[in-house]
């Protein structure tokens, strides 16, 4: 009787817990049998393994086989395991020798050639693999993505073949280098060039990149909303090591068509609004990430907001309060990061301008509605973009705007450096605990804020991300105190609140 151990990686949201692949050849009638919590796709790689093997040149054993996937508490799916049980055999089987795959782990999907395929994932296996110290054998189409892993032991392999070949010693197989990610970041690029005059929308755009605040531009058609959005990213720093990770992990995972190995720039992600609920969170029978996690450390820019469903939109609240995403399906559950920045901009008419005189107060409150409370609560900074008076065809460059907002970029990170030296995370994630010793706000300006807050009904939540706002706003001139100043600045950018208390009252 032979028997087998190899090690492999199975995927479980953005982990890749270790899976080792027990096999076992026993005297009988010729049998292939796969247990372990496998799905149908992974219980088909008896027919790929089979006719892998066979057509590599190998003996296929005519014994009574048993693969083991432990543990079987991990739910398992697609072909990633082919390859590990593909060794396990040639080992049980005697071909390779017991110790081969010591300190090895392998993971790929086979052809019934014998050549193996690309899988999903392979960054936070490759990211396991060099944290548990072991070398990984992986398909060739994969090395590009996983060269930006830095220190990992790895080999790329076109074929079950060319596997076997390196274990036995007879042609090793060449050791992989790393490229890790290249800081491609346009810092060259200026934020506001050729966006005319908008200058409260540009100041509350610049508070938005220094505390990593959320954005709603309120606005008539063709007044720039979508521009302004699109130049957020131009003021945020590249993406660290760790972050770049993260999110090639993610886009690994989704398997999207967006290159992850050639610059840590933070994703910007724009779905059309016929997006449904689950393709905005992810989900589906095996569950994936959605748009919300593949904009994970960065911009998730949503047009025509109230033309997205209700249920859309209302699965939103969770990450954008604890910034992860829990995904639970029958077939298994996951966890998916998703700290992103939300940028909105909608009309605030169905017909496009509350003073065009087609629509009537009543018709536009009930489109507003179909924004909820509770999201609009989860948005610090709402700001109209009114139509500019005039035409011009000139260009804008920084140089060109007020003192307030020129040089956006060195003004963001600044701000940014302050608040990670006095309380290690962006104010935006500031928890509420630590709100009221960062702002430190004397009792004249407590009182100021508190009657304000009444006055305009803001909810508990809504008055503690206007307390950010202002403490950002004091980064952002660097002052050490949170004064009436910019307490008044943050209580300004309302807009949509105040356009639905006039069109209530009227």
């Amino acid at each position: 009787m032979g028997m087998a151990v190899v090690n492999t990686r199975a995927g479980t949201g953005i982990d890749a817990p270790l899976v080792r692949v027990e096999v076992h050849l026993a005297n009988g009638l010729p049998a292939f049998q796969l247990v372990g919590m496998a799905e149908t796709s992974v219980k088909e790689a008896r027919d790929r393994v089979r006719s892998a093997l066979i057509n590599s040149g190998f003996e296929f054993p005519a014994r009574r086989i048993t693969v083991n996937l432990s543990p079987a508490s991990i739910p398992k799916q697609g072909g990633r395991y082919d390859l590990a049980i593909a060794i396990g055999i040639l080992i049980a089987h005697g071909t390779l020798d017991s110790n081969a795959a010591d300190d090895i782990e392998f993971i790929g999907e086979l052809a019934l050639t014998g050549e193996l395929r690309k899988i999903s994932g392979i960054i936070p296996v490759v990211i396991a693999c060099k944290n548990s110290r072991h070398a990984l054998i992986h398909p060739w189409e994969n090395r590009s993505d996983a060269a930006i892993v830095e220190d990992a032991h790895r080999y790329a392999a076109e074929s079950l073949l060319a596997v076997y070949l390196h274990l036995s010693g007879t042609d090793p197989l060449v050791k992989d280098t790393n490229t890790p990610l290249q800081d491609t970041h346009h810092q060259t690029l200026p934020v506001w060039e050729g966006i005319q005059g908008q200058h409260q929308a540009k100041r509350a755009l610049l508070i938005a990149a220094a505390g990593a605040h959320n954005v709603l531009f309120t606005g008539p058609p063709g007044t720039g909303k979508s521009l302004l959005a699109s130049r957020l990213l131009r003021m945020l720093p590249p993406l660290s090591t760790d972050e770049a990770l993260e999110v090639a992990s993610l886009h690994s995972i989704k398997q999207t068509s967006t290159s992850v190995t050639s610059t840590p720039a933070r994703p910007f992600r724009s779905p059309h609004h016929t997006c449904s609920a689950i393709a905005l969170t992810g989900g589906g029978a095996s569950p994936l990430p959605g748009e919300v996690s593949l904009a994970h450390h960065g911009v998730l820019f949503l047009d025509e907001l109230p033309e997205f469903g209700r249920r859309a939109l209302d699965v939103l609240r969770e990450p954008l309060e604890t910034g992860e995403v829990h995904i639970a399906r029958a077939s298994g559950s996951a966890c998916y990061p998703a700290r992103f920045q939300l940028i909105a901009a909608m009309n605030p008419s169905p017909t496009g301008d509350v003073d065009d005189g087609r629509t009537p107060p009543d018709q536009i409150l009930r489109y507003l509605s179909r924004v909820s409370g509770p999201l609009l609560d989860r948005i610090d900074i709402q700001v109209d973009v009114p139509r500019l008076p005039d035409y011009q065809l000139a260009m804008t460059f920084d140089d060109d705007e007020a003192e307030d907002i020129r040089h956006p970029k060195e003004k963001v990170r600044q701000a940014r450096q302050r608040q990670l030296d006095r309380q290690g995370v962006l104010n935006a994630h500031l928890p509420v605990s630590q709100l009221a010793g960062v702002c430190s706000l004397s009792a004249a300006d407590l009182s100021f804020i508190q009657k304000a807050a009444e006055k305009l009904n803001l909810s508990m939540r809504a008055f503690h991300r206007a307390l950010k706002v202002s403490r950002t706003i004091a980064d952002l001139n660097g002052a050490a105190e949170v004064n009436r100043l910019h307490i008044s600045e943050a209580l300004g950018y309302r807009a949509l609140d105040n356009l639905i208390r006039q069109l209530s009252t009227s």
